[in-house]
């Protein structure tokens, strides 16, 4: 199929110094919870999304020195020349295929902890380490230190031109960066050349620049990385005063400006509180201010989007580290002129939960991401079919219809059915809450795709009972009935029924969503701690109830720090006039009273409250599985070869998991599968190990 014309635009090379992108798109940095520790992994990756036509893939942020040890993150690191082999296998991966491999160097300042070196962090004035509220502190950096930095980051920069690296980022942004740090008063409070005026916090900055130019002279394009406002107001940088003015000092310097927003939560908001490209109206002006091209993120995914920022004269360059995750292949998509097949990323953040959290990073719209070199799956490609005979898929939700989509790509003939009028289970139900529309697209891209084969038959409002399975003539049948959330309160802090769950005025999320609308005042208990009691808060403020959120915790969705959430959406609550009742726990439900106790004190209190929702854990509809499972001589003569539950109905998780579980199925399915079924690395032993 051909590109459409109009897109022309964002296949244009543009020259980054003495190296020259052969495209318009650019993966900007992004964690992923594998770096050093997961090396193959990593460098697989990367080299995916060079396949799919990113001209410049990114690393992770590599810290440069054990005094910058960011343990226990799994970011890359460039100490010595021994870690230049496994960076060196991610610009192979991403030389195979045409494009340019930038490394992002950085000293963390006072956020590395460094827990493993056991290094004094360093700053530019005595800070207390915030990570994790850690018991130590940052040591003002003398004239020594500040001549130590400069080599450490020198010494870096030849490193990763020694592993291959086409471009170099020097980074000063998401407040992470010890260069960038110097340039915050509320940081920098020195009296020598090196703060004081903008000039001079700035002055370390522009020395990193230098040197780095002077170091790779027209061998390598320089990047510089900088975050110009930081959303804090007149307590931080802003856009239109300082951002703008370090913009201005440093114009000329670099050979490409990565710009964006500070820090980490600002600029990768969920979808939830912030569209495509609500970075914009901050970094608009960069351009006119220098030569140098520019690049900016902004979960772009509309192909349309990002032709007017490049004729608007916004970018240069169109920024992605989510979309580029959700569909590695986006590039080539718009390209090759199949804009329809692109996994649009939903803006959820389960990457950056997953990297948070010290693991691989998955992704909710494609269940291959970091499974590249652990399981060999390619995002675009999958194995013909193994086995014969036709696949039945019962329940139509995310795992459903990956399981079906992934199948029929394989070449089996599908049959997917399922219950509702409307296909997409949950993702259908709860993409109508407040915030949570644009994860809608789990359901559209899938729908579509299916629409499109032959070899896929989908039938709704088609209830199938145990019986009916066994008649249908499958050969092959996954169970993908989802889950319903508990009335009996069972979950994290109560291992027994609350009292008083069985009256009629306890609801659940489900009840919700099917259309209950409660009045008068309602308790939202929520002990599942991620986004759903918030946002059943929130559709029960818009249905016009008086809401109380009252939870176990500390604070509210406290699992969803990870996601970078936590607290705008516990600031959204209070501005909408929740009362938020923390650290305490659901005792018991009358018809017109909640009892909730302390659960320090285990003091009670009554709260007047007219219902109870309760969002704590979720049971499998499994009913049909486990009926039929019970009987295997009824499977084996249907001629029912595999039979299996997958996504909710097997166990009860994130859509991610329900998605990843569905494709599974699909990849597994008539294939051999190891007790491990997937590689891993397994550290070497250093030589000549001795105890004392």
């Amino acid at each position: 199929m051909a590109r459409d014309s109009r897109y022309d635009v964002l296949f244009e090379p543009v020259k980054i110094g003495p190296v020259t992108a052969r495209n318009r798109f650019y993966q900007a940095p992004h964690c992923n919870g594998m770096g050093r520790t997961f090396p193959s992994s990593m460098a697989a990756m990367r080299g995916v999304k060079a396949e799919g036509g990113w001209a410049v893939v990114s690393t992770e942020q590599i810290d440069i020195h054990p005094s910058s040890d960011f343990t226990p993150a799994t970011e890359c690191r460039l100490w010595s020349d021994r870690d230049i082999p496994y960076l060196a296998r991610m610009c192979d991966a991403v030389h195979e295929h045409g494009a340019l491999a930038s490394a992002e160097l950085v000293h963390n300042g006072k956020w590395a902890g460094n827990l493993y070196s056991r290094e004094v962090p360093l700053f530019p004035s005595h800070m207390p380490v915030p990570t994790h509220n850690f018991p130590l502190q940052a040591r003002a950096m003398n004239k020594a230190d500040i001549r130590a930095y400069r080599r450490w980051h020198l010494d870096a920069v030849k490193r990763a031109k020694k592993a291959g690296f086409d471009i170099i980022c020097c980074y000063a942004a998401h407040n992470l960066s010890l260069a960038g740090m110097f340039m915050l008063p509320r940081y920098n409070f020195r009296s020598d050349e090196y703060g004081g005026s903008l000039e001079n916090r700035v002055r370390l900055f522009r020395e990193i620049i230098e040197d780095t130019k002077e170091a790779v002279g027209d061998t390598m394009g320089v990047v510089v990385r900088f975050a110009v406002d930081e959303l804090r107001g007149a307590d931080g940088i802003e856009a239109h005063k300082e951002g703008r003015e370090i913009i201005e000092m440093l114009a000329e310097l670099p050979d490409l400006w990565d710009v964006n927003v500070a820090e980490w939560h600002n600029d990768s908001m969920t979808s939830r509180f912030a569209d495509e490209g609500y970075q914009e109206h901050f970094i608009e002006f960069v351009k006119q201010v220098t030569t140098k091209p520019v690049v900016a993120v902004g979960r772009y995914t509309t192909p349309d989007r990002m032709v007017s920022l490049v004729n608007r004269g916004v970018v240069d360059m169109i920024g992605a580290a989510r979309p580029s995750i959700a569909d590695p292949f986006l590039p080539k998509k718009i390209e090759e002129g199949r804009i329809e097949d692109i996994r649009e990323c939903i803006g959820c953040n389960i990457c950056v939960a997953w990297d948070n959290m010290i693991a691989p990073m998955r992704c909710t719209q494609n269940p291959t991401k970091s499974e590249e070199w652990r399981r060999g799956w390619h995002p675009e490609r999958i194995a013909p079919r193994a086995v014969d005979g036709m696949l039945l898929v019962v329940g139509a939700g995310p795992a459903g219809l990956e399981a079906a989509l992934a199948a029929g790509r394989r070449g089996h003939d599908v049959i997917l059915a399922d219950a509702a009028a409307e296909l997409g289970g949950r993702v259908t139900r709860e993409s109508r809450l407040p915030g949570l529309a644009a994860w809608a697209r789990v359901r559209d891209y899938r729908t579509y795709q299916i629409s499109q084969m032959a070899n896929v038959e989908v039938y709704k409002s088609s209830l199938l009972d145990a019986d009916q399975i066994l008649e249908f003539g499958a050969a092959h049948v996954a169970i993908a009935t989802g889950a319903r959330w508990r009335r009996d309160g069972y979950g994290r802090q109560h291992q027994f029924p609350i009292a008083g769950t069985d009256g009629d005025n306890l609801l659940t999320p489900d009840d919700i969503m099917a259309g209950t609308s409660p009045r008068g005042s309602v308790l939202v208990y929520d002990d599942d701690h991620y986004y759903m009691g918030s946002v059943i808060a929130e559709q029960l403020v818009a249905d016009g109830c008086q809401v109380t959120l009252v939870t176990p915790d500390a604070r509210v969705a406290s699992w969803t720090d990870y996601s970078l959430e936590q607290h705008r959406i516990q600031t959204r609550l209070l501005e909408l006039g929740v009362d938020i009742v923390t650290s305490h726990e659901l005792q018991e439900i009358t018809d017109d009273s909640a009892a909730v106790s302390c659960v320090y004190s285990g003091k009670s209190r009554l709260l007047a409250v007219s219902s109870v929702v309760m969002v704590t854990s979720r049971l499998p509809d499994d009913s049909l599985y486990q009926e039929l499972a019970a009987t295997p001589d009824r499977l084996r003569a249907a001629g029912i070869e595999t039979f299996k539950p997958i996504g909710d109905c097997h166990g009860p998780a994130t859509i991610a998991a329900a998605v990843y579980e569905g494709h599974r199925f699909a990849r597994e399915l008539g294939e051999p599968v190891d007790e491990i079924p997937f590689r891993r690395e397994i550290t070497e032993l250093a030589p000549g190990f001795e105890l004392p």
